[in-house]
């Protein structure tokens, strides 16, 4: 019970054929792969961003401090129409 045997994964597919119709099925294995390929790289950027942003070696005491590089705000991952540099604001109670 519980597996499916030759006849029963028959059955399923002509049942899939007639729900959606052949015509359609191309359009929508090409578009279920056209997604699959964005998550993944999607997933890749995401992986990279990490292993960038992780510091290599702590600051050593002494060194001067370099300004930070201005961040970057994403509407929506993949979106670069939208994405924008952001300014921080400056801290006007230091010497």
């Amino acid at each position: 019970m519980g597996r499916l045997g030759p006849t029963e994964i028959i059955l399923i597919l002509v049942v899939i054929i007639l729900l959606f119709g052949a015509k359609k099925l191309p359009d929508m294995a090409r578009s279920l792969g056209k997604s699959a390929r964005i998550l993944k790289s999607e997933a890749k950027a995401m992986k990279s961003d990490d292993q960038q942003s992780a510091p290599a070696d702590p600051p050593v005491a002494g060194t001067a401090a370099q300004e930070p590089a201005p961040r970057t705000i994403q509407a929506a991952p993949g979106d670069v129409t939208s994405a924008r540099p952001v300014t921080e604001p400056s801290d006007t109670t230091k010497r």
